[in-house]
């Protein structure tokens, strides 16, 4: 098929409403239609009832573009049940119910796509199938040798969506153990998929060949990263770190190592779930509901605390350090664990390690408790985000209870928000033991997540 460029000297292409700020390439294979409708090559009369998006390359093929599931999903909120899409967006748009989508490779097609739409099929996807096989992880808890104290909090931490701080020294399997804390959590519901893909489609990180991000994103950027690039920001805002992770994991390895002011700006999504961005021309809200994950070590050297090595940094040094975090970042991690170095039998031992599916299972349980328990409660699963007033309905313990709590809260001298943290630790430590109701028991190992308290920050 030959196309003709309009012999008009000039083009005026009005792409309204002229309030909101256009950007991206999405826009080039709608406006190249519109050019060649001009000479009248349209016979069909379907523009009305399709959205087209893609780019357009110099040969006359069309390339992926960002944010083609969003296009898709609000295609459909606005009645428009036709889309078509480059070849390599098909997969991630055809996700949405209620849609047709259509791939086309080059302009040509896409013209016949107006002129005989019936000689074209929708895409078709069966999302179970597109998210267990994106479902799969290449690593395991089992992997881990020992640190068996540190395997319980990370369990308890899933089982709940409670932050969690692993203070050790280098090679005690720190990162080892963050990177398999996806692998026990929940597996991904596919409206939880979606959120997901639609925040890494719009960022052009997707992988096109999935279609669907199937597996709890683990986000570990680099300690030099900056507050625009862990929140997100931008000329045109983009998602940030907090975003890219949401529903799973955002880890930050050697945490004072990060700027204060990078740290500082986590309040926000740690608290509400979201991260707004605000400019001259617009504001940009973007979902991060996401669990903190960190590791750190206890000193500049690292080995403070540690039984083989001798650490060599004065007690000024060591205050300097772990002064870098801020008590009130502190104070939203629910979960202080120690993870020592592994010993020499432990590495070598043939005993059976647990594997990430028994603890999954585990957590899955707690989980469903805690959906039930939240169940007509607008934005609340687990029980990280129970507010005062469920802590106070759900979180009752006994004059025993009582009695250990007073005492931890004094002799570690614990803020308030501290207090309802070890509190809500204890109701996600019942129910992984499916008690109905708190007992001093579960109080006290919620109490050890937070002995750090009086070993590093007293």
């Amino acid at each position: 098929m030959r196309l003709r460029f309009p012999d008009e000297s000039g083009v005026t292409v009005n792409l309204a409403p002229a309030d909101i700020r256009k950007e991206g390439s999405a826009f080039d294979l709608p406006m190249a239609l519109g050019l060649v409708g001009c000479q009248g090559t349209f016979f069909g009369k379907i523009l009305d009832t399709h959205v087209f998006l893609g780019e357009l390359s110099l040969d006359g093929s069309v390339r992926s573009v960002r944010g083609a599931l969003s296009a898709s999903l609000a295609a459909r909120d606005r009645g428009i049940k036709n889309v078509v899409v480059p070849e390599a967006n098909a997969r991630e748009a055809a996700v949405v119910e209620g849609i047709n989508v259509f791939a086309v490779k080059s302009l040509p097609q896409a013209v016949d796509m107006v002129n005989a739409p019936e000689s074209f099929k929708p895409v078709a996807v069966d999302t179970s199938q597109m998210l267990a096989e994106a479902g799969q992880y290449s690593v395991d808890l089992r992997d881990v040798r020992g640190q068996m104290s540190a395997k319980r909090a990370l369990e308890v931490s899933c089982a709940g969506s409670h932050n969690i701080l692993l203070i050790g020294p280098p090679g005690a399997g720190k990162t080892m153990l963050a990177k398999r804390i996806p692998t026990i959590m929940p597996p991904m519901s596919l409206e939880e998929a979606i959120e997901t893909t639609r925040i890494h489609s719009v960022a052009g990180v997707l992988d096109a060949s999935r279609g669907l991000v199937g597996t709890r994103p683990f986000r570990s950027p680099h300690h030099t990263i900056s507050d625009a690039g862990l929140i997100g920001g931008g000329a045109v805002p983009r998602p940030g770190e907090v975003s890219l992770g949401h529903n799973g994991i955002v880890f930050l390895d050697e945490l004072p190592e990060f700027q204060r002011n990078v740290l500082e700006v986590m309040r926000q999504p740690l608290e509400e779930g979201s991260v707004t961005i605000a400019r001259a021309a617009l504001s940009v809200t973007f979902p991060s509901r996401f669990m903190l994950a960190a590791a750190m070590n206890p000193c500049p050297c690292g080995f403070f605390g540690d039984s083989t090595r001798e650490c060599h940094c004065s007690p000024a040094q060591i205050q300097r350090y772990v002064s870098k975090i801020s008590g009130p970042l502190l104070d939203r991690i629910d979960i202080h664990i120690e993870v020592p170095a592994v010993k020499y039998k432990e590495l070598r031992g043939n005993g059976e390690i647990e594997s990430s599916a028994c603890v999954s299972g585990r957590v899955l349980r707690a989980r469903q408790i805690q959906l039930d328990r939240y169940r007509g409660e607008k934005k609340l699963y687990a029980n990280a985000q129970m507010p005062p007033r469920l802590i106070r309905k759900h979180c009752a313990i006994s004059g025993e209870g009582e009695k250990l709590l007073e005492t931890a809260i004094q002799r570690l001298g614990l803020s308030a928000r501290a207090h309802d943290r070890i509190l809500k630790v204890s109701r996600t430590i019942a129910d992984l033991e499916g008690a109905p109701g708190i007992q001093p028991k579960h109080l006290s190992e919620a109490i050890q997540y937070r002995t750090l308290d009086r070993t590093y920050w007293a």
